[in-house]
């Protein structure tokens, strides 16, 4: 009895493997994308500072604080004149200090912690960061260290600007196709990133907001059907 039971368990077990395997990969080549290929140069240049001035970089550039809450759970304060920004999730506080990594304190119910721990969690909250500001100020880093730039003929007929970060953040080498309103707007970007392993999936960018320092952010992300809230933003100068 226990013999069949196992036999018939183990063929449940085994049946259900290959329906997630199938129905994975029926999801994997429904969604990938290839990456595009691109023209750099100064059209691409070009492309790129009209969508820094629509979203009003020169204000971003010189805006000195800016605040945000990522999918209700992280929450920031970034002071960019000095490059310092505070941290918090669950009962952890990081005072990562961007310039100085080695000043960086982070405390656990407010209690210093400065134990083998201490080096993982800004490691995590330094991740958290350069992820979670992305999602915020992504059309603000066109022209970082490191970040090349093409532009891409879009099926309908438009252009695209293809933006590949090669250094800088926790995963260099992730790309991004822009997509722009007529007033070059950013709408959506598709990506081609380490952390997802479909390439080309979309998230829109919508909720432009201007802020008090007159820097443009977007609020509202989607992708596949499933939103990507930043709350309690807030951008301004001392």
């Amino acid at each position: 009895m226990k013999k069949r039971l196992f036999k018939l368990l183990k063929i449940f077990f085994t049946s259900l493997l290959v329906i997630v395997i199938f129905l994975v990969a029926i999801l994997y080549f429904s969604l990938h994308k290839k990456m595009p290929e691109g023209i750099s140069g100064t059209e691409a240049d070009n492309f790129a500072l009209q969508i820094q001035k629509a979203i009003q970089h020169d204000k971003f550039v010189n805006t000195d604080y800016i605040q945000w809450t990522f999918r209700n759970k992280n929450n920031y304060l970034w002071n960019k004149k000095s490059g310092k920004v505070e941290v918090t999730w669950e009962d952890y506080k990081a005072n990562l200090d961007l310039l100085h990594p080695k000043n960086s304190t982070i405390t656990v119910d407010n209690i210093d912690l400065d134990t083998p721990e201490k080096e993982k969690l800004l490691e995590k909250a330094l991740s958290y960061f350069n992820n979670d500001s992305f999602w915020l100020v992504a059309p603000h880093k066109l022209f970082d260290t490191g970040v090349s730039r093409k532009v891409v003929d879009l099926e309908d007929g438009s252009k695209g600007l293809l933006v590949t970060y090669s250094s800088g953040g926790t995963t260099p080498g992730d790309s991004y196709l822009w997509k722009v309103d007529e007033n070059y707007l950013p709408k959506s970007y598709q990506m081609w990133v380490s952390l997802i392993p479909i390439g080309g999936i979309e998230a829109t960018w919508q909720g432009w907001t201007t802020t008090e320092s007159g820097a443009y952010l977007s609020q509202k992300h989607k992708a596949l059907g499933i939103g990507i809230p930043i709350s309690n933003v807030r951008a301004w100068n001392e």
